[in-house]
């Protein structure tokens, strides 16, 4: 069973990032992300907010947009990059397995 809300800390190990570059680009996005709060205040973040924040990733760590060029294309089309992310997590995966049959051979 998958979990319907993930703590910053969670999120950002999805990412393999930090926290604070998780909070900083929640900030910097707010058109596109809108985290929600808990009871004590912190953030919580659905499916839907982390596929945007992988997004962002790919933007901008693999591609090396700037993050004004980054929300840019993501306001313009987003199918494009959504295409191509869950291909590299699709890719990433088949690796994971592959590895896992080498070591068992």
């Amino acid at each position: 069973m998958q979990k319907l809300y993930y703590s910053i800390g969670e999120t950002a190990e999805i990412l393999g990032e930090n926290v604070s570059l998780v909070r900083f680009w929640s900030n910097n996005f707010s058109k596109l992300l809108k985290p929600t709060r808990n009871t004590k205040g912190n953030r919580v973040y659905t499916d839907a907010d982390i596929e945007v924040l992988k997004q962002i990733h790919f933007l901008v760590k693999d591609r090396g947009l700037s993050l004004e060029g980054a929300q840019q294309q993501l306001l313009a089309d987003r199918r494009p990059v959504e295409g191509r992310v869950k291909a590299i997590e699709s890719l990433k995966e088949i690796r994971a397995q592959l590895v896992e049959i080498k070591k068992s051979i």
